[in-house]
């Protein structure tokens, strides 16, 4: 279970992640040590599950944005499916999902011949029938999870 202080601890460290543990520790009101016990033992549980760094897409040459449902034939929620979907670098996140299509990708690559060139290799995937593509044309924001909101113990 994920305590209070656990929370504050989250959030403190999806706002800054570099942080040490003294400054960590100080914002939610434990010693270093204690908010270093805390963090790893979110580690071993598997809530934290890595830190990493938010890189500019734009700035890094992947400035288009597209998300990709697929239509299939077949169940598509296999390790195939998934090893396939894997081996696609420009995928950042691939979901099963219900209603008319079965899987919702994310894709970033840095021209829109490039993402149709994805396109195409999704269409070789076994079972894939149909894409509907969206193209995001500006992101107002993306944010980090909220451990505060809809706490299942009821606190907030």
């Amino acid at each position: 279970m994920v305590d209070g202080i656990d929370r504050a601890l989250l959030t403190q460290l999806q706002h800054d992640a570099t942080q040490s543990y003294a400054a960590l520790g100080a914002a939610v009101g434990l010693s270093a040590g204690s908010a270093h016990e805390r963090v790893r033992k979110l580690r071993e549980r598997g809530v934290i599950r890595r830190t990493t760094v938010d890189v500019d897409p734009a700035a890094v040459g992947r400035g288009v944005l597209a998300f990709v449902m697929l239509g299939a034939n077949a169940w598509m929620g296999d390790a195939a499916t998934r090893d396939a979907l894997a081996a696609l670098p420009e995928i950042q996140e691939a979901h099963i999902i219900a209603g008319a299509a079965s899987v919702l990708v994310k894709i970033r690559t840095a021209t829109t011949e490039d993402l149709q060139a994805v396109l195409r290799r999704l269409f070789a995937i076994d079972g894939v029938t149909s894409t509907q593509t969206i193209v995001v044309l500006e992101s107002f924001f993306e944010r980090p999870i909220n451990v505060h909101d809809q706490c299942p113990d009821g606190q907030k």
